[in-house]
């Protein structure tokens, strides 16, 4: 059974920073393309950073030049480096895995992503 679990969310004031992490088991990770996305409350789920199992990574407009997204395989474990945050950056921060997707550059739709974990929560306030 897949699962992933996300950790490092909280609240923090604009301009600050932090790290997200997702634990994966049951899958094997070396293999699979990983993502995050976020859902802003009214708002539809935004595909954020995808990285493919060869490392190339894609970002959405909204979050590049900010976001940095990394994998461990060793660990299990996929990264997202959340800086200079901004007030509608707060979301709940998903992590994702795709079991089937084996192309060089990551995925840009949520639609290649099969599994979810249950979401972190950021929120950015002063």
């Amino acid at each position: 059974q897949v699962q992933l679990v996300e950790s490092g969310g909280g609240s923090v004031q604009p301009g600050g920073s932090l790290r997200l992490s997702c634990g994966v088991s049951g899958s094997r990770f070396s293999f699979n393309a990983m993502g995050w996305c976020r859902q802003a409350p009214g708002k539809r789920r935004e595909l954020i950073a995808s990285i493919a199992t060869g490392g190339s990574t894609n970002y959405a407009d909204s979050v590049k030049g900010r976001f940095t997204i990394s994998r461990d395989n060793e660990g299990n474990t996929v990264y997202l480096q959340i800086n200079s945050l901004k007030p509608e950056d707060t979301a709940v921060y998903y992590c994702l895995l795709s079991s089937h997707y084996r192309g060089y550059n990551p995925p840009k739709s949520l639609n290649e992503y099969d599994y979810w974990g249950q979401g972190t929560q950021v929120t950015v306030s002063s």
